[in-house]
């Protein structure tokens, strides 16, 4: 059956109501399926699905994955769990036990239901990298006992647990590494660099580079992204991952603070700051293999996103009461 013309779905989106989980809602429910919108708002926002609360395909359900869920569903996009430092370190334990006991529950509830169900991964699994650019063989340098080791090493296990259910379940899995992801929607105050950047640049404050600015990163939009999970969940059982979804043109994070100072006419200075523990110094996918299994490669480039990205934050900022710039 061709792509798009697959039949009406009942489909569960854990973490719907967050940045790429909202995307993926309105997308899916564009296609004429049923959407269940699983969060338990640690990071996510109803202000994210707003528009889709009353759109009869649309259902919201306030719930944590670590605990079990007993739906009725086709199809699983499991992308629950804090993804920005400043969140997924605030409660490192927490962080685990979602990756860790979130996936048990959901691999469980796929097996109930014989659903299909995708991992949304991480490029933190390949950890601060010896090998660049990063391709899926890889199998990284993570440091097991550090900061960010509550997600990169939850998101390693998430990985495990999927293909040990496929082994010995014969699971329909799909892992879908994801690189950095930009766009509206994102948390203001999430400490990723592309929003911590823009606040600034449109706030007038300094913007902060750690280190000399000199690592890399690459932002791949959220639309292209999103567009890349579909593809891969729609493709064939065999086609199981882990498959990259990023975008492989690379940038200094000097170079993307530049950008978005030109970009808002801001007249914000550069600070910079010692690196943080464990920070990588390269982030960038190989998609050879997106490429040739999906079809699929980003079709948004960074300027073209950064100004939708900006646009987006000016409303916010416009809409917000002044306090809540400070």
């Amino acid at each position: 059956m061709k792509r798009g013309c697959h039949p009406r779905r009942r489909i569960l989106v854990t973490g719907g109501a967050g940045f790429i989980g909202s995307h993926l809602c309105e997308r899916l429910l564009a296609a004429g399926h049923d959407i269940l919108c699983v969060d338990n708002f640690y990071t996510g926002s109803r202000d994210n699905i707003a528009h889709l609360l009353g759109h009869p395909r649309f259902e919201l359900l306030r719930h944590d994955i670590t605990f079990p869920l007993y739906v009725e569903v086709d199809e699983i996009y499991n992308l629950a769990c804090p993804a920005s430092p400043v969140h997924y370190q605030n409660d490192p334990v927490q962080t685990t036990k979602t990756s860790v006991h979130g996936s048990i529950n959901m691999l469980g509830l796929a097996r109930r239901t014989r659903a299909k169900i995708l991992l949304a991964s991480t490029s933190e699994v390949y950890g601060d990298p010896e090998v660049h650019p990063q391709r899926e063989d890889y199998w990284g340098r993570v440091n097991p006992i550090g900061p960010r080791a509550c997600y990169d090493e939850g998101k390693r296990c998430a990985e495990t647990l999927f293909f040990d259910y496929h082994r010995q379940h014969a699971l329909r899995i799909k892992v879908a590494r994801i690189f950095n992801t930009y766009g509206p929607r994102m948390h203001p105050d999430d400490g990723r660099v592309v929003s911590n950047f823009i606040m600034q640049a449109l706030t007038g404050t300094p913007i902060t580079l750690y280190g000399d600015g000199g690592q890399t990163r690459s932002f791949c939009y959220v639309d292209d992204l999103v567009d890349g999970l579909i593809r891969l969940m729609d493709s064939p059982d065999a086609c199981i991952g882990p498959v990259n979804l990023g975008n492989p043109e690379e940038c200094s994070v000097r170079e993307l603070a530049e950008r978005i100072l030109a970009l808002t006419g801001s007249a914000s200075a550069l600070t910079f700051k010692p690196l943080p523990e464990d920070d990588p110094r390269q982030r960038c996918p190989d998609i050879a293999l997106a490429r040739q299994m999906l079809g699929w490669q980003p079709a948004t480039g960074l300027e073209d996103g950064l100004a939708r990205t900006i646009a987006y934050f000016r409303a916010a900022c416009a809409a917000a009461p002044p306090e809540s710039h400070q």
